[in-house]
């Protein structure tokens, strides 16, 4: 029996399928890694639509506005703070529309309903005996907004002298003493490790064993402090009952999940009935903050950890890490190809392992898989040169039978088959580049098979034309099927490919594509219409020696 993303939530009950990505952080403008982290759980949460049509799906995303960084960069651009928040914060729910991230809450830090939801949940920590206040001295990385053990600390050497910089960031780091509201995290090593036990908890694998041995190898696991000085950080929210304390913008952000839910509204939050989160997309960047802190804080309120962190790493740009001092961050509206962009993004990258961005790389695959690929052999099936009644002819059976003996119809054939089951699988297990190769190979054998058989010449003999037929079957069967198949990776590209095949509403969830129409028992076989007109599913970009210039593509 297949395995799906549906494992993570109740059918049964019918709760929703909850996914989110974390809210990002209003410093700066949004780049390529911001864009990446919403495109893989938007297309986590189409799959998840696309293989069980009655599912309700709960996906947020939205801004973390508050903390130190926030002051300095509305100070930097000389504007009020709400004002700067809300500039940031709308260009990245601009660009999320743009690149299709279909998400149902969009949610902001500085909302009041979260600012609500914050102050219940501290305090129902301090209810439960898991914060104090205390004197506290330690490494602290601005950048990072976060005190760093000294096991985790190294030193470098720079022109001004020796700094100490954070291992896992590499953030400068300054010796900080106040005092602050503690959490005990201490108390709660041997339940994140209980919890952390099941494989899949954290996707992939190499992630959970970092966590794993993170919590292994620290004889010490120190409580954190969860609060700062609001004289340092006044732009948070404040601590219940202490106006002299501001409340860890890191709990503050968490804490979204929960607002999101309805939190702490009891009659939200039965209705909807969506906590535990199924699925939580972060980077690799942030995972001890979703993967130690966020389950320990909730333990602490007697609330469940998320079922699932799907982690992935990081984008560099021509073999370098994006950075503002090297001039190499990639504003994704800038690229020369942005209808592309969501594409080149899913297919290339590997969640395990950092995945390198250029320009010459989104031009090259968007040139030969979209417009040449898939886009060029649509045009051809439905053209008006090989199919002026512009039908999807029916395939006859003795023609059929033939055809499919022959090589490269066999191969496709059997590829196509198969293709739905592997892509299933690979979509599962979030691989979505593997999902797209699966397709993309498929693509490619049809198109072989559509040059063998070389239907222009079928066509200009009359008896040719029920040999015909079969080919325009065969190749606008598979477009179908594969149309499908890429919806959560390119929606509006597959939904163009779909509405020109005439494929109903209706008809286009994975169960639709899960047999070709010449293995599905009993079907009765007749012509249907496909529209008529010049098609262009995608239009190639083309490449000077000095600028890349596009011609618009058609989304």
């Amino acid at each position: 029996m297949r395995l799906s993303l549906r494992l993570l939530s109740s059918v049964v009950q019918k709760r929703p399928f909850y996914i989110t990505t974390p809210i990002f952080y209003v410093n700066a403008a949004p780049h390529l890694g911001h864009l990446y982290t919403a495109v893989v759980a938007d297309a986590i949460q189409r799959f998840e639509k696309l293989t069980n049509p009655d599912c309700n799906v709960i996906f947020s995303t939205g801004t973390d506005e508050h903390g130190t960084k926030i002051q300095q960069a509305a100070a930097q651009a000389n504007l009020p703070l709400q004002d700067y928040c809300n500039n940031i914060s709308q260009e990245y729910k601009d660009l999320f529309d743009e690149f299709e991230v279909g998400y149902t809450d969009y949610i902001r830090t500085t909302e009041e309903r979260h600012k609500k939801a914050v102050r219940h949940f501290w305090t129902k920590l301090v209810k439960q005996d898991y914060i104090y206040k205390a004197k506290y001295a330690g490494w602290y990385s601005v950048n990072d907004e976060a005190f760093v053990p000294e096991s985790h600390t190294r030193e470098e050497m720079t022109k001004d002298g020796k700094i100490k910089v954070s291992v896992e960031s590499g953030h400068q780091l300054e010796w900080t003493e106040e005092t602050n509201y503690m959490f005990r995290l201490s108390a709660f090593k041997t339940h994140l490790q209980e919890w952390l036990k099941p494989d899949g908890v954290i996707q992939p694998s190499k992630f959970q064993k970092q966590l794993q041995d993170f919590l292994a190898s620290d004889a010490y696991f120190p409580d954190i402090s969860v609060s700062r000085p609001s004289s340092r950080v006044h732009w948070a929210v404040r601590v219940p009952d202490d106006e002299e304390q501001s409340i860890y913008v890191w709990l503050d952000a968490l804490i979204n999940y929960l607002t999101v839910c309805g939190y702490p509204d009891e009659e939200q939050l039965m209705s909807r009935r969506a906590w535990p989160a199924d699925v939580h997309v972060v980077g690799k960047d942030i995972l001890k903050f979703h993967g130690i802190y966020w389950p320990a804080f909730l333990m602490a309120a007697r609330w469940q950890p998320p079922r699932r962190l799907v982690c992935h790493s990081h984008w560099t740009v021509d073999g370098s890490k994006m950075s503002k001092s090297l001039g190499n961050v990639v504003a994704p509206r800038s690229v020369p190809a942005p209808a592309a962009l969501r594409y080149v993004l899913l297919r290339e990258a590997t969640l395990a392992d950092d995945a390198n961005y250029s320009e010459t790389k989104l031009v090259n695959i968007a040139n030969s898989e979209l417009a040449d690929t898939l886009g060029n052999l649509a045009s051809r099936a439905c053209g008006a040169a090989l199919n002026p009644r512009h039908e999807l002819p029916p395939p006859h059976a003795h023609e059929l039978r033939d055809v499919a003996r022959r090589e490269p119809a066999a191969r496709l054939l059997r590829a196509l088959e198969r293709l739905p089951e592997i892509c299933h699988q690979h979509y599962s297990s979030y691989q979505f580049y593997k999902g797209v190769d699966a397709v993309i190979h498929v693509l490619h054998l049809a198109n072989l098979f559509f040059e063998t058989m070389k239907p222009w010449e079928l066509k200009k003999k009359p008896e040719g034309q029920k040999e015909l037929d079969v080919v325009l079957h065969i190749t606008l069967e598979t477009l179908r099927i594969c149309s499908i198949i890429l919806q959560p990776i390119i929606p509006s590209l597959s939904g163009r490919l779909l509405d020109k095949l005439q494929v109903p509403r209706d008809c286009r969830y994975w169960q639709h594509c899960e047999r070709p129409s010449w293995r599905i028992k009993g079907a009765i076989f007749e012509t249907k219409n496909i529209q008529s007109g010049k098609f262009v599913l995608f239009q190639r970009i083309y490449v000077d020696k000095k600028n890349v210039h596009k011609k618009k593509a058609i989304v």
